[in-house]
């Protein structure tokens, strides 16, 4: 009886131990797995930074437009008030020939 059972637990015990076993040819798929992984990551990576560096030269592009743009509302502002000043000494001209 007792040899029967040793037997059994010997069967049973067995298998068990060599299923929790990993086989060399599980370690290489595992290992080609992370290799996957990692060249995914790196492209992830190398793609993040030249999203980043796209997204510096557009606001580099954008702060000169913005530049620009208060530099022609500058000089806008500039020609409106010189038309102002002529437009008024046009009138004080036309007002002083009407008086004559």
């Amino acid at each position: 009886m007792k040899k029967s059972l040793l037997l059994i637990a010997t069967m049973l015990v067995l298998p068990v131990t060599f299923m929790g076993c990993a086989t060399s040819g599980d370690l290489e798929k595992m290992q080609a797995q992370q290799k996957l992984i990692d060249a995914k990551a790196d492209q992830a990576l190398q793609d993040a930074q030249a999203a980043k560096t796209a997204a510096d030269a557009a606001k580099v592009k954008a702060d000169d437009a913005t530049l620009r743009a208060e530099n022609a509302e500058k000089a806008a502002q500039e020609r409106e008030r010189i038309a102002d000043e002529k437009a008024k000494k046009a009138d004080a001209v036309f007002q002083k020939s009407m008086k004559k």
